[in-house]
């Protein structure tokens, strides 16, 4: 990739689409090159125009954010994602991260952090901002509630986070472009750190102390 990040934008509200253009526009090497009304605008625009990011909003008619995203991983189109929403349900994030979405963020996000969304996830970061997960912790309250024996690195928080996903190792490995062996070593250390055997009670461990 050269210094020009090229963006794909799928919004089914022409006046959010038009703002998300001249906010990306403002930034020199930012360039929307796909403009869509939903999932399947996006994908038939893909077939002839080449991007580093999408960034599509999640409640659209016909195709939403997740069908696209779906589909996307379907045909092995590995372009990076960053779902957007402006509805700040606790089960989004992993359901993002499930789908294989390698950013979400709420439409009131500020202008630097879409910005720093964008650079990261072209970099090959995973990157899922925080969201109001009361709900999911009440839900998923794990009984252990014993520190973690050391602190975790932006690295291990995106592969717990995908682990809560239901992502399996290989999965992992795709979605932040690491080895499969790589991952398992990740995997390997967090389930020490948490003091736990296996990923379930890894992940309901890590919502519980808020970790993820």
């Amino acid at each position: 990739m050269n210094g020009v990040i090229r963006l794909a934008l799928a919004d089914d509200q022409a006046l959010v689409r038009m703002g998300l253009k001249a906010l990306l526009g403002s930034f020199n090497h930012l360039q929307v090159v796909i403009e869509a009304e939903n999932g399947e605008q996006l994908l038939q625009a893909l077939s002839s125009n080449e991007v580093d990011v999408i960034l599509s909003d999640i409640r659209m008619p016909g195709m939403d954010g997740f069908g696209l995203l779906g589909k996307l991983r379907e045909q092995d189109i590995q372009t990076p994602v960053i779902l957007l929403t402006t509805f700040d349900e606790p089960d989004f994030p992993l359901q993002a991260a499930a789908t294989g979405a390698q950013g979400f963020l709420l439409k009131d996000a500020s202008p630097e952090d879409l910005l720093d969304a964008i650079e990261r996830v072209a970099k090959g970061e995973t990157l899922f901002a925080p969201v109001s997960t009361s709900p999911v912790r009440a839900r998923f309250a794990y009984r252990d509630v014993q520190e973690p024996t050391d602190t975790f690195n932006d690295r291990e928080i995106s592969i717990l986070r995908l682990l809560a996903g239901g992502y399996s190792n290989k999965e992992i490995a795709k979605a932040i472009f690491l080895s499969e062996g790589t991952v398992k070593n990740y995997v390997s250390d967090i389930l020490d750190k948490l003091g736990t055997r296996d990923r379930t009670r890894a992940v309901l461990k890590a919502i519980t102390l808020k970790i993820i």
